[in-house]
């Protein structure tokens, strides 16, 4: 079966992990996607945080599957006549270069417009162009603290916290792909392409659009009930670190579980939602709280939201986080175990679905992959292993009408 982006070329300019995240998903879903590395180095993943010497570290293969590799010097007037061809039968360049550096490699907006009126342009920037932080380099806990996610994460006396989760980076490609689709589709209307832009601080912003409501919310009343601030503590004139609580307005909280002395993952994320309030009673035999006023509504459990996450956590003392959810699943209440990145991997469940992929790479042998998110009932995401440096250098330039002459003169010069 054809895939949905198969005939979509896309030049793929972009390193470490914003870029690289957003174009491995257009290839997953069938684009041909080119990634252009310099001669003898390659995307500076390659080689960061190795495991294995020599041979590509896990951090550029787990970003860079289903990917072909061609090694071209564009500072060479050969390297420069490579890269015009491949313009001229491309779709899409995606780069994520310091501001400028299109230019400065003589590749502006208008001279790429000559060559392929139907190119689209796709960058990701550190943040928007016009913003007065526009040449500041920006890497994923920088996006993190300038979206407003680390002013807003952590506890209330502790410092600003960034997240595991790749906010600024990750975050940031999908939202590019999502441009990138939409500009394709725009052109299948009109013809012509267009330049797309993502910057990491609008993205990581994006997602913390909650926290901006709270805001809003804040400097009206003066309070956030849903907060752990409410009502016992204070609150400034910004939105606070809330800890574990839950965004959307149902009380929640990370609890212990048996062994939580030793494990440090023996915990599970414990929401009060207001449906659910008399099976969380009858889940952990406190049935006289369900027609108690002092208990009944949400408003009146919050001054004793931790007392009542205490008494949870007695009743959890004597069973395993799986355990517990395995009992109080059975009563619709929304909670999850605490997962290690090692529980992850082996899970079965990921592993069937796909979403965690054992992948098969030329030098370091079998390793594990975030598989495609996106589930499709006519698709299958098919997850190959990440290109080695230049290793379709030579089939790339003969498709563009090189000869084998010509192109063993371009490795001799390291054009390639």
């Amino acid at each position: 079966m054809s895939k949905p982006l198969e005939g979509i070329k896309i030049i793929d300019f972009t390193h470490v992990q914003a870029g690289p995240a957003c174009t491995q998903m257009l290839a997953w879903f069938g684009a041909d996607v080119i990634k252009v590395e310099r001669p003898g180095a390659g995307d500076v993943t390659r080689s960061q945080l190795r495991d294995i010497p020599g041979v590509d570290a896990l951090y550029f293969t787990m970003l860079n599957s289903n990917k072909r590799s061609l090694t071209l010097d564009t500072k060479m007037a050969e390297g420069k006549e490579i890269l015009t061809k491949l313009i001229k039968e491309s779709d899409v360049l995606v780069e994520n270069f310091g501001p400028g550096a299109l230019d400065r490699m003589g590749f502006t907006w208008e001279h790429i417009r000559e060559l392929n009126p139907g190119m689209i342009v796709a960058s990701v920037k550190g943040f928007s162009d016009g913003h007065h932080y526009e040449d500041l380099k920006v890497y994923e806990n920088v996006a993190q603290c300038a979206g407003g996610a680390a002013s807003t994460t952590g506890f209330d006396d502790g410092p600003p916290t960034v997240s595991a989760a790749a906010l600024g980076d990750s975050n940031t490609g999908m939202h590019l792909a999502i441009g990138i689709l939409t500009a394709l589709r725009s052109r299948d209307v009109t013809g012509r392409g267009q330049k797309v832009a993502v910057s990491m601080q609008d993205s990581v912003l994006n997602l913390c659009r909650v926290k901006l409501r709270d805001q809003q919310r804040l400097d009206r009343v003066g309070y956030l009930e849903e907060y752990p601030q409410y009502p016992h503590g204070s609150f400034s004139d910004v939105v606070p670190r809330g800890g574990n609580a839950g965004g959307g307005g149902q009380p929640g909280w990370v609890l212990k579980c048996k062994g939580w002395e030793t494990d440090p993952n023996a915990y599970i994320y414990f929401t009060i939602q207001g449906h659910a309030w008399a099976p969380i009673c009858r889940a952990i035999g406190k049935e006289e709280w369900i027609d108690d006023p002092a208990y009944m509504t949400a408003q009146a459990r919050q001054d004793k939201i931790f007392d009542i996450f205490g008494t949870i956590e007695e009743w959890l003392k004597d069973k395993t986080k799986f355990e517990a959810v395995d009992v109080l699943r059975k009563f619709d209440i929304p909670c999850s175990p605490v997962l290690s990145m090692k529980e992850l991997a082996n899970d079965p469940s990921l592993r069937a679905s796909g979403t965690i992929a054992e992948v098969d790479h030329k030098e370091r042998g079998k390793y594990l992959t975030v598989g495609s998110p996106i589930k499709f009932s006519d698709l299958k995401v098919e997850i190959k292993g990440s290109p080695l440096l230049g290793e379709h250098t030579d089939e790339i330039l003969e498709s563009l009408g090189y000869s084998q002459n010509q192109i063993a003169a371009l490795h001799e010069q390291r054009v390639v």
